[in-house]
């Protein structure tokens, strides 16, 4: 240790602390540095190009759902049922990702109304270990959808991931199906599944639950498909087209339904589910 880092760390100073009041956060699309305020105010999209952030569960059900929404139980299943390490065990992977962030897992569920239309909503949260699917993340979309069913309303998902969790092996691909059952049994109740299609929206959610709604919205700009880019160039062994995988393009080609502006996504949901929802499940 230096005689300078001893001087300082003996000096009687409190730690400087930071605020929300001066923090600034730098635009990933345009790189411009924005005010933290005014980002939020603008539902973390950028003023000046659009861009849109990334947000987390909580910020994503307070902007969607009416207030007074009931958030729904965390599920119950094991934290490592593989006992799975590589460079770091994976339970010490969990207890980082849950020191951060006010959820157990990736996937947080709540039931509410958008815009008076009762419905359920999950919200899948990239900053939870990537959004990664495991047996939580699945079993908490199983449960929304089982809410759905019982309150007779409609399903949203907005997903965000980049596929399946490694660590929980093939416990991790069996989501998959498990998820694809509860849509089928969504549509069997006449009940609408509406999908929202975040950045990014990658692996094997994209191949279940992420492509096999009654309507799927997209953010703009946002990532979606199932293997990365680099990969599907090296395995075709040509260059793909501008904008491969990004929203509007799925939408010019008939993937997506509808790309729409985060600030109008919430009227839009609440126009959606008036039309698709049983007229007896809406009264």
């Amino acid at each position: 240790m230096s005689w300078i880092s001893r001087v300082r760390n003996s000096l009687p100073f409190a730690p400087k602390r930071e605020s929300r009041d001066n923090l600034w956060v730098k635009c990933p699309g345009c790189s411009e540095m924005l005010f933290s305020r005014e980002y939020e105010a603008n539902l973390y999209v950028c003023p000046r190009c659009e861009h849109h952030g990334r947000i987390g569960a909580d910020a994503r059900l307070a902007q969607l759902l009416d207030p007074g929404f009931e958030l729904l139980p965390d599920p119950k299943v094991p934290d490592d049922p593989l006992r799975f390490r590589d460079t770091k065990r994976y339970i010490d992977r969990l207890k980082q990702a849950r020191a951060t962030n006010a959820h157990c897992d990736a996937f947080t569920a709540a039931f509410g109304a958008i815009e008076g239309q009762r419905a359920v909503v999950g919200v899948q949260d990239f900053t939870f270990m990537a959004g990664s699917m495991g047996q939580a993340v699945g079993q908490a979309f199983c449960d929304g959808a089982t809410r759905a069913m019982q309150e007779r309303c409609g399903y949203v998902a907005v997903t965000a991931a980049g596929g399946a969790r490694m660590q929980e092996g093939i416990l991790s691909l069996m989501q998959m199906p498990r998820a694809t059952v509860m849509t089928r049994r969504l549509r069997e109740a006449g009940l609408p599944y509406i999908v929202v299609l975040a950045d990014p929206t990658t692996g094997g959610v994209t191949a279940s639950y992420a492509m096999l709604g009654d309507i799927h919205i997209a953010e703009p700009q946002a990532l979606i498909g199932f293997a990365g880019q680099r990969v599907i160039e090296e395995t075709i062994r040509e260059k793909l087209p501008e904008g491969f995988q990004r929203a509007e393009y799925l939408h010019e080609h008939g993937m997506v339904d509808m790309v729409v502006h985060r600030k109008d996504l919430r009227a839009t949901l609440g126009k959606l589910l008036g039309y698709l929802t049983p007229a007896a499940a809406a009264a």
